[in-house]
């Protein structure tokens, strides 16, 4: 649990790190990544466990991979837009987009509570968007909600089909080194192709200080030592531990945004989080699946 604590903990601080390195959001992504690989490759080696995916298995992580680089450009965008709790907070609603996502193609059966946790999430980003409201926070909230939401779409993806590749146990570090890779290389596709009419800008390899500075120790820390503490501690936790650790990131990071970066968002915005975090925690703690097939917490939730 300890571990698990940990590694939230860490991954909290990724939308810091990110808004310190003062770099768009697809040359954050990019690099993020890009400075995670050695890493990741380095402990491979020293592992040096037996992986005994086969090349289909180890393909499907390189393409959750490619799916998380669209999560990390909306994920990034939105924090660029409307600041980095509210965006960690919408994307955060994948844990509903998963349970219905397994609910259709796995027949894993979620509680009834989803049925009240969707109307909840949907008008939360109603109250984010700052459609209503005068006094929104953000840059433009509601571009910031389009980019929250593209995350929580891709992120669930991911996490769907990331599960579905290493369904053996491989060693994780092996499979995130795949995801990893796949990531990277789906990034700078997406840097390569003209984004800037929606308002993202092409990847700039330009070494900037201490601008790289920021996103090597994001790497080092969040997307190395966070995700493996992560990967680990979970599946060894029992559910409601798990829910628990998995619901500390979020909060944290909203958290650092108020404390260390002077986020203030709005009384309508606070309470739109608030309805989603509440529809977070019913889908998390009590709208478990009810089936026979493999329902154990992915690592990477």
């Amino acid at each position: 649990m300890l571990i698990a604590l940990a590694g939230a903990t860490i991954i909290s601080f990724a939308p810091l790190l990110y808004i310190r390195s003062d770099t768009a959001p697809l040359t954050g992504a990019f690099y993020r990544m890009l400075y995670a690989l050695p890493l990741l490759a380095i402990l491979v080696w020293m592992g040096k466990r037996e992986d005994g995916r086969d090349s289909r298995s180890r393909w499907l992580a390189f393409g959750a991979g490619v799916l998380l680089a669209i999560d990390f450009a909306g994920y990034h965008t939105a924090i660029d837009y409307v600041g980095s709790g509210i965006a960690t907070m919408t994307g955060n609603t994948q844990v509903i987009i998963v349970t219905l996502v397994s609910w259709w193609l796995f027949g894993e059966r979620p509680n009834r509570f989803i049925l009240l946790a969707l109307p909840m999430v949907m008008f939360g980003l109603v109250l984010i968007s700052g459609i209503w409201d005068d006094a929104a926070y953000g840059k433009d909230p509601v571009k910031g909600v389009m980019g929250g939401v593209v995350a929580a779409v891709f992120y669930s993806s991911f996490l769907i089909l990331y599960r579905q590749s290493n369904r053996i146990g491989a060693p994780a570090v092996n499979a995130q080194f795949d995801a990893t890779a796949g990531a990277t290389l789906g990034l700078l596709f997406l840097g390569s192709i003209p984004l800037t009419g929606i308002g993202i800008e092409p990847i700039n390899h330009g070494f900037t200080w201490p601008g790289h500075g920021w996103l090597i120790a994001l790497a080092i820390s969040c997307q190395v030592i966070g995700w493996i503490a992560i990967t680990y501690a979970l599946p060894r936790l029992p559910a409601a531990h798990t829910s628990f650790a998995v619901l500390l990131q979020p909060v944290l990071t909203i958290v650092w945004g108020v404390l260390l970066l002077g986020e203030s968002p709005s009384m309508m915005q606070s309470s739109g989080m608030v309805l989603i975090f509440a529809a977070i925690i019913a889908v998390t703690l009590f709208g478990a699946a009810d089936s026979s097939a493999d329902s154990a917490p992915n690592p990477a939730e």
